[in-house]
């Protein structure tokens, strides 16, 4: 894998390392078939680039390759239509920064812990990271803190690999990200290989972000891969190797998923149904529309409810109910 100041992960370029790859980053673990484009944007290339239609590998690579990209280079028109429609906006490096720096400032119970905040901008502390032993916090605690982003989009909070409104491109050492703070303790921690890997895989199941367009899917997915394999590189002065790369995307097709983040389901799932009754004299067909669509309540829709993998057991759980506890 080349890896350097690349902002636009091309998916033909995935294609060469080793088809796998990408056929596991398009994978919905939920329904077992691919992410939906779940976006009309495409819809201009033909039918199979409908809102309801799967993303498929020969649909964007090869000649098609290049018409999945970050925010930064779609069309204003493009960008404009997604904010309308749903509300999509992204947040720039120094804020993300700012959010982060809070939430470890209460983890650790001291701020400034990963850097210093500079206006719009931020030093990074180059110390190594000190863990607060009257907390009994160790950095082995920290990596394995959850964390989620929420309408992920691209993923700017879980990795900063560049600034998704300037599209600066961020040097490792300089990154904010939560996997890319979990990284650098990685890397301050351990000297091998072996452990090296065996914690990144820690941090990124520990990591978890949504979004409802499938393109911001792939490409939060593509980022997150890019980002361990460009931190693993500034560690060891070598690339990852592509098994490396398969597992860790095995990994991350699981801990960013596509979801409508206010029904739990897969976009569009939840419908009308059609029930045929039969007696003696007549034939009616019922429909019936989806209840928690009409009475708002987020346990009884009959669209696909999303699942998500819990590493510590193995067992994939519902994420409905990883926000209002129960279960089937």
């Amino acid at each position: 894998m080349k890896v350097g100041q690349i902002v636009d992960i091309k998916e033909n370029d995935l294609l060469k390392i080793d088809r796998s790859l990408l056929e596991i980053l398009l994978k919905d673990k939920t329904t077992g078939k691919n992410i939906l484009w779940a976006t009309d944007n495409y819809f201009k290339y033909g039918e199979f680039y409908a809102s309801e239609k799967e993303i498929k590998i020969e649909l964007i690579t090869s000649r098609h390759g290049g018409i999945i990209k970050p925010r930064i280079e779609k069309s204003k028109t493009e960008q404009q239509q997604r904010v309308r429609q749903k509300a999509e906006v992204f947040t720039p490096s120094w804020i993300c920064n700012i959010q982060n720096n809070k939430v470890d400032e209460e983890w650790f119970g001291r701020p400034d812990v990963f850097n210093l905040e500079k206006e719009q901008k931020w030093e990074v502390i180059q110390d190594k990271i000190i863990f607060p032993d009257e907390k009994n916090k160790s950095w082995q605690d920290y990596i394995l803190s959850k964390r989620l982003e929420m309408s992920c989009g691209e993923a700017p909070y879980i990795t900063s690999r560049y600034d998704a409104v300037t599209g600066d491109y961020i040097e490792v050492s300089n990154r904010i990200g939560i996997l890319d703070r979990k990284l650098r303790i990685v890397s301050e921690n351990t000297e091998t290989r072996e452990d090296w890997i065996k914690w990144a895989y820690s941090a990124v199941q520990n990591v978890y972000g949504f979004d409802w367009q499938g393109d911001n899917v792939l490409i939060a997915r593509e980022n997150l891969l890019f980002t361990i394999a460009e931190h693993y590189e500034a560690k060891f002065n070598e690339k990852l190797e592509t098994q490396d790369l398969v597992g860790f995307a095995k990994v991350i097709a699981w801990n960013i998923w596509q979801m409508d983040g206010i029904k739990y389901v897969i976009p569009n799932s939840c419908c009308t149904k059609e029930i045929i009754e039969e007696d003696l004299f007549e034939r009616r067909i019922i429909t019936k529309p989806c209840v928690g669509c009409i009475k708002c309540d987020n346990r009884k829709h009959n669209g696909i409810y999303c699942i998500i993998k819990d590493w510590e057991t193995h067992r994939s759980i519902r994420f409905v109910d990883m926000v209002f506890g129960g279960g089937k």
